[in-house]
């Protein structure tokens, strides 16, 4: 079983094929309010205002560009909705990959040590 502490040791690589139904639903268990949505595992994290949600965002950046495997964001002003998805899986089909689940874990070490996210 996998578990978050273990996602965050590891770093994104190269993959081929995506994850199967029964393999994104162990992932999903190692992290706390991640969903499978639209081919996108997705995440709201909510904020106190745009200047927190908007450092939040930039620090994800930082964090994530190391590991070459960018989310898509929505933001708004006191919340950021984070979507992973990788593209170049199963033939350029796209689908998840445990480089999804690594970033994820990421972000939500991130999110835990330098904000306070606020109840929606």
């Amino acid at each position: 079983m996998i578990d978050s502490a273990e996602l965050l040791k590891r770093k994104s690589h190269s993959v081929k094929k995506g994850l199967t139904p029964e393999q994104i639903e162990e992932y999903l268990s190692a992290l706390k309010g991640w969903a499978y949505e639209d081919n996108h595992i997705v995440k709201a994290f909510s904020f106190q205002d745009y200047y927190e949600t908007l450092a939040f965002v930039n620090a994800i950046a930082f964090v994530i560009n190391a590991e070459n495997h960018h989310p898509d964001l929505l933001v708004s002003y006191n919340r950021c909705v984070v979507m992973f998805n990788t593209h170049s899986v199963n033939e350029g089909r796209g689908g998840i990959s445990e480089n999804d689940f690594i970033c994820a874990a990421k972000i939500d070490a991130l999110a835990g040590q330098n904000f306070a996210p606020v109840a929606h």
